[in-house]
């Protein structure tokens, strides 16, 4: 069954009429979450990092 052009625009309007968007406020949220778990990360990469060099300095001489 192939779909006409004015057929497909009023499914994608439908489509589009089913979308939820978050609000300011979880997407604040989502934001700040991401940038949390970044910094976590980061830090954690960092130590991990100082301990390989470390070990690296230890074994080498």
């Amino acid at each position: 069954m192939k779909t006409t052009p004015a057929q497909f625009v009023r499914q994608v309007k439908q489509e589009v009429a089913k979308i939820t968007w978050p609000t300011r406020s979880e997407t604040m949220q989502g934001t700040m979450t991401v940038i949390v778990m970044s910094v976590i990360l980061a830090c954690f990469l960092f130590l991990i990092d100082l301990i390989f060099a470390y070990a690296i300095r230890v074994i080498v001489g």
